[in-house]
This record gives structure tokens, C-alpha cells and sequence, in this order.
């Protein structure tokens, strides 16, 4: 009988243990779900027909691309650019339970905060940034859809701000115009980062405008990571101006980034071009546009597609650069084409509104 009392006594003192260590193991668990993570979340953002109407800082309906000293005509359809949206920032980074959550979600990507938010810069500083990409994004698609069309659109580079202790500092100004760099006349900010690179550190020669005078300098460039890679660089933020015979206006609040060039591009040609490009489809798509055409990689591409699809685009205009991380992640309901240029864009689109997309390049595995 004593032994019966011992051992009950012995099961019971070890249920309590038992019991003690799980409910601090779930207290320590909860505790840490809270705790905050070394991480961001990427997830679809908002949708914009480059065709239809936006809010305006007043909350006034208004076309998203509006056109004032020449011939519109009608449209239908749409031309919808994407978006990302990042959950948490340096002062409010994802807590363990959502990182959780987020791996079940494919519409959803997990980042290094370092990626999102480098060391040193405020999510203020970013928005910045990211709102004199859009701006300048909007005057290379101007720039890029009215080419397209035939249009003679002169070039202008200038400086937007320059990087503390860069090696431009001093010798360029906020302001400055870059006429030329090594003797060649500059027409887009990717052929002056081209002349830098090509320099491999030594100093590069510049033709620039400062209060209406011309003069040359020399800067000599460093080594800084751009997009992820190792290159040289002056230190220089640079926006491409145009001189654009034609008044266009792209009203857009609260997105940044450079990645809606080519949907803006696509809007303003169908607007300004008789007939109604799309024949009534409805497509989305991405990238960046340069000032001849050219469409370049942009970030968060599978969140993009699932934003499309959720919006209820049929097809997806997506950067040939961006393939590979296209392939094995397209959401059921979506086509999605693969493009390098705006003139292929407009081709694909054509092509869709005629009941031919069958036939249109698409990404596939390399």
C-alpha cells in the first residue's frame, strides 16, 4: 500500500513537471511570435489602369495619364501596372508569427531587411528615393511611347542630389545638367553609367551646365554595389528630362520606384494612337523603359503576378530579365509574355486585342 502511495506520488510530481515545462514552452513561444525578426515581407499591392482614373492628392477622380495639346482618341480594356507592397521596416520588422504565416502564402516573399532597408537609410530617405525614381520614370516613358510614335524628344540629364562624401562632391552640383561624358553627347542615364563603367576607376571626363555655362571636369568614380552589383559610380542620384513636344501629364500618389515605365509607355501610345490597342482584354505587366524602348528587370515579379491575376487580368507583360524567376510561379488564369522592348510590347498587345497571344514569346525554363 505504501508503494502504491509512492509511486502516485512520483507519476503526479512528474505530471507537474510535465505540465510546468509545457506551459513555460508555450509562454516562451508566444513570447518570441511577438518578438520582432530580421525580416520584411513582399506581398501584391494595388493595381492601376495606366487608362482609367486615380485619386488625386485632393481625392478628385482624374485620368491617370492626361494629354493637353494634341488628339486623344477613345480606349477600352485595360493597361494596368503592378505593385508591391513591403510589410515592416527598421523601426517595425516582422514579428515571428507572421514570418510564419508567410511561408504558406506563395503570393508572399521573406527578405533580409538589409535588401529592403540598407543599413543607415530611413524608411523616409527610401520613400524619397523611390518617389524621384517614379518621377523619373514617368519622363522616359513619356519620352519612350512618344519616340515610338515618331515623335523628335532631346534629352536632359541632371543632377538630382549627390551622395555624402562622393567622389562627385564638390565638382558637381545639385542642378547640374551632364551634356557629356569622354566627348560623347548623353542622351539617357544608362549610357552614362555605361562611359563610367568603361573607365574602370579612372577619372571620367564631363561636359556640364551650371546657371546657363558650360564647362568640363573630371570625377574620378568608386567602386559601390548598384541593383545588387559591384560597379563604379560618381555618387551621383541623376533624373532624365526631356524635351517633350507634347504636354503629358501622369497623376499617380503614393506609389514609388521605377518599375511602371513601360505600362505608363503603353497608356500614352494607345492614348495618342487611333483605335483601341487591346480590342477590350484586360493585361497587366511590368518594367522599367528607357528613353529608346528598352524594358529592364524590376523586384517582387511573382507578387506582381499574383496582384494581376487577383485584379483580374488575363495577361501579364513581364522583362525578359526577369524570366527566371518567372518560370514555376505563374498563378492558374494568367498568360504571361516576355518582352525586352517597348516596340515587342506594343506588338504583344496588338496581338492579343487580334485573338493571337498563342503565338507570343513566353518565359521558359533556360
Amino acid at each position: 500500500m505504501t508503494e502504491a502511495i509512492e509511486s502516485t506520488r512520483r507519476w503526479s510530481r512528474r505530471l507537474t513537471v510535465g505540465a510546468s515545462a509545457l506551459i513555460v514552452a508555450i509562454v516562451a513561444l508566444l513570447v518570441m511570435s511577438f518578438l520582432p525578426t530580421g525580416y520584411v515581407l513582399e506581398q501584391p499591392g494595388p493595381v492601376f489602369n495606366t487608362l482609367g482614373e486615380v485619386k488625386n492628392a485632393d481625392d478628385e477622380d482624374v485620368p491617370l495619364i492626361a494629354v493637353d495639346d494634341a488628339e486623344t482618341y477613345d480606349t477600352s480594356g485595360s493597361l494596368s501596372l503592378t505593385t508591391v507592397q513591403v510589410v515592416g521596416n527598421r523601426e517595425h520588422p516582422l514579428s515571428w508569427t507572421e514570418l510564419a504565416l508567410a511561408w504558406f502564402r506563395p503570393s508572399q516573399a521573406i527578405l533580409p531587411i538589409d535588401s529592403v532597408f540598407p543599413e543607415g537609410e530611413t524608411s523616409e530617405q527610401r520613400d524619397q528615393a523611390n518617389a524621384v525614381m517614379m518621377e523619373d520614370s514617368q519622363s522616359k516613358a513619356s519620352a519612350a511611347a512618344l519616340i515610338a510614335l515618331g515623335y523628335d524628344v532631346p534629352a536632359d540629364i541632371s543632377v538630382v542630389s549627390l551622395v555624402d562624401d562622393s567622389p562627385a562632391e564638390g565638382i558637381l552640383s545639385e542642378g547640374d545638367r551632364i551634356l557629356a561624358a569622354e566627348g560623347e553627347t548623353i542622351t539617357d542615364v544608362t549610357q552614362l553609367r555605361d562611359i563610367i563603367g568603361a573607365q574602370n576607376g579612372d577619372p571620367v571626363s564631363l561636359t556640364i551646365e551650371r546657371d546657363g555655362e558650360t564647362s568640363d571636369v573630371e570625377v574620378t568614380p568608386q567602386k559601390a554595389t548598384l541593383d545588387g552589383e559591384d560597379s563604379w559610380a560618381i555618387g551621383v542620384s541623376l533624373m532624365s528630362g526631356y524635351d517633350l513636344p507634347i504636354d503629358i501629364s501622369i497623376q499617380l500618389n503614393n506609389v514609388g520606384g521605377p518599375s511602371a515605365g513601360m505600362m505608363f509607355a503603353l497608356g500614352i501610345v494607345d492614348t495618342l494612337t487611333p483605335g483601341e490597342m487591346t480590342g477590350g482584354a484586360a493585361i497587366a505587366g511590368t518594367g522599367t523603359i528607357e528613353a529608346d524602348g528598352t524594358v529592364g528587370p524590376i523586384g517582387g515579379i511573382r507578387q506582381k503576378l499574383y496582384g494581376a491575376r487577383d485584379a483580374g487580368n488575363d495577361y501579364f507583360l513581364a522583362p525578359a530579365s526577369n524570366c527566371d524567376e518567372v518560370v514555376g510561379h505563374v498563378p492558374d488564369g494568367l498568360q504571361v509574355i516576355s518582352t525586352s522592348t517597348l516596340e515587342e510590347s506594343i506588338a504583344a498587345v496588338e496581338a492579343i486585342a487580334q485573338g493571337e497571344a498563342e503565338n507570343l514569346p513566353t518565359c521558359a525554363a533556360s
